[in-house]
Formats: C-alpha cells, structure tokens, sequence
C-alpha cells in the first residue's frame, strides 16, 4: 500500500505540473507543489510561447504540445495561463506543459530556453492598421525582449507580435543594449505570408497548395509584402490580371479575415499554423537537419536596408545563411522599390521607439 508520504509527493510533482510557481512551503507538514518532469518525458527542445493564452498563443500552445522536437513547453501570459496550462498539458503528448502567469513569473518561464516564440500583444480590429498597433505592442515586446535578454540570451527567438515590421527592430535594438544580439537568432515570422501565397496561388492553378512554393520578400505589412510570382515552384505563368489579382490578396490577406471576422477577431487559426510550421523549421535546424529553408524577417545584407524578408537557410544557430532575391521581373522590381520605401519608414519607427 502507497505510504502517505508518497502519495504526497506525487499529488505534488503532479500539482507542479499544472502550477510550478506556487513552491512555498508553511511548514513542513504542509503539502507543497514540485517542479515536475513527467516520466518517459519527450527528448527534445526547450521551447516558450509568450502570449500563449491569447487568440493566437493558445493554438499555437496546442500545435506545439503536438509537436515530437518539443520536450518541454513553457506558456505565459498575463492572463489565464493557468487554464490553458491546464487544458493542453491533458494531451498525451511528450512535451512536459509549465504555465506562467505574470510579469513576476517571465524570468521562470524563460530560463533554460532554447527557442521563443512571441505572439504576445493585442490583435487588429476592423478598421485598425498594424500602425494602430504600434504604441501598445512595442512596450510589450521591449519588456519581453528584456526577459530574454536576462534569463536565455542565447535562444532563437520567433517574434510575431504585429507591426513585425517595426518590432523585430526593437527587439534588435533590446538586445543590443544589453550586449546579447545576435542577428542569426532573431526571426520575424512572415510565414502567413507564404502560406497564404501558396494557398491563393494553388487555387489559381488548380493544385494541391502543399505542391507550390512561393518565396514572399520584404516584410509583413501591404506593400511590403511581394510575392515573387515569377519565381514560383513549379514553374508556372500568370497573366497581367492574375499578378494584380494574387499580389492584393497576398498583401491584404489579413484584412480579409479581420473583415470576415466582423470584429470578433483577426488571423489568429492561421497565424498559429503558420507560427508553428516556421517553429519547427527552426527546431530541424537547431537538430541539425540540412536544406532547411524558409522566409524570414531578419538582419540583412540583401537591400540597403538593416532588416528584410528573404529565403533564409536554417541550423544549428539560427539563420546560416541568407539568401539572394534572384531574378525579379519589372513587376517585381517596382514592388520592390515601394516595398523599400515603406519598410525603411517602419525600421526606423522601431528603432527610435528604443533610442528616444
């Protein structure tokens, strides 16, 4: 028969599962939570999702805990983690699920990290631009970024917190103050883009969207968003009227839902698959999987600009290798120029919002 002492211990490992912050003890006959590493727990990757019980952030969670690379997932938010913690770590799955509530509790959440992926901010609304979201979003992700910085300085960080055109700068401008930046290991997310791209692209040309390949440059806001048409995998043509039809709906797909969603929301179901399909880009690379290419928003060298869009080739360290636009037709090459224009005017937005 199971001695007192035992099923208290495992009522505790099991409490601490679900709750790892509450660890203080009144007395010693007092039962108390333990941090928990669930037995038969998954080899893997330490991952964080901050913003994880947000519209985004809780499929996100979901998508992770399925996910075979993840060992431990840790999920924060400012609110209701604990319910969200509590739901998604029932799955059996082998990622060990912690939850975090609080700014109390960010630096517990992100030790030992070894990727971060921030959805964490308030979504767009009807009529809202992702410039609307500037003000609010940026103070959250410096904050977070400050966390990072502090408690796993060395961890890829995936940031989708909108205006990525303006927040990944931030971030940069974060880390750099505190001595950690490392341009291989920030990435903003833009993979909805060529998600997007490749559904809309499928649809026009009657095929399977797993089937195309759309490289999508720039950044992640309407103009900024260029899909190279021209560079389409399988090689394909479109007329005059298709490059018009898909570039729009390519650049305002977002709109499209936030519209759809008649303000109950905005892209947050496809935001999370996209999310999680970049992340484990990421996660074969830190394993060490060669060939692993996809689209960021990154520290660049392709444009005279600090930070764009491009393929980039993903390890053991982030990104290792940044690749070239190619070829662009003159379509292309003049959605690139406006694209250039309106990306420099976001950078530098970011920037400031650090160094004023």
């Amino acid at each position: 028969m199971e001695s007192s002492s035992d099923a208290n211990q495992r009522i505790a490992r099991i409490s601490g599962h679900l709750d790892p912050q509450n660890l203080q003890m009144e007395d010693a006959g007092t039962l108390r939570r333990l941090n928990c590493r669930a037995k038969g727990g998954a080899s893997g990757f330490k991952v964080a999702i901050l913003g994880a019980a947000g519209g985004i952030g809780q499929p996100l969670a979901m998508l992770m805990k399925m996910n075979p690379l993840v060992s431990v997932l840790h999920l924060y938010d400012v609110v209701n983690t604990p319910g969200v913690t509590s739901d998604i770590s029932h799955m059996d799955t082998g990622a060990v699920v912690r939850g975090f509530l609080g700014q109390q509790q960010l630096e517990e959440a992100l030790i030992g990290m070894e990727l971060v992926i921030i959805p964490a901010g308030v979504p767009r609304k009807p009529g809202m631009t992702r410039d609307d979201l500037f003000n609010i979003n940026a103070g959250i992700v410096r904050t977070l970024c400050e966390g990072i910085a502090k408690c796993c300085p060395n961890a890829i960080v995936n940031l989708i917190s909108n205006p990525v055109n303006s927040t990944v700068p931030i971030a940069a401008e974060v880390f750099k103050r505190a001595g950690t930046f490392e341009p291989k290991r920030l990435l903003g997310v833009t993979m909805l883009d060529v998600v997007r791209a490749n559904t809309f692209v499928a649809e026009v040309l009657g095929l399977d969207p797993r089937e195309v390949d759309v490289p999508v440059v720039g950044g992640h806001a309407g103009v900024t968003i260029l899909p190279l048409l021209s560079q389409v995998k399988p090689p394909c043509s479109f007329t005059p009227k298709e490059v018009d039809y898909l570039t729009d709906r390519i650049q305002n797909g977002g709109t499209e839902v936030v519209e759809a969603k008649a303000g109950a929301g905005s892209a947050t179901l496809s935001m999370a698959y996209a999310a999680v399909k970049f992340a484990d880009a990421c996660l074969r690379g830190l394993r060490g999987d060669a060939g692993v290419v996809e689209c960021a928003f990154v520290a660049s060298q392709v444009t005279e600009l600090p930070f764009f869009a491009s393929k980039v080739r993903l390890g053991r360290t982030g990104v290792e290798e940044i690749h070239p636009l190619g070829p662009l037709n003159e379509y292309e090459r003049s959605g690139l120029e406006k694209a250039k224009k309106e990306l420099a005017t976001s950078i530098q937005k970011g920037v400031s919002f650090i160094r004023k």
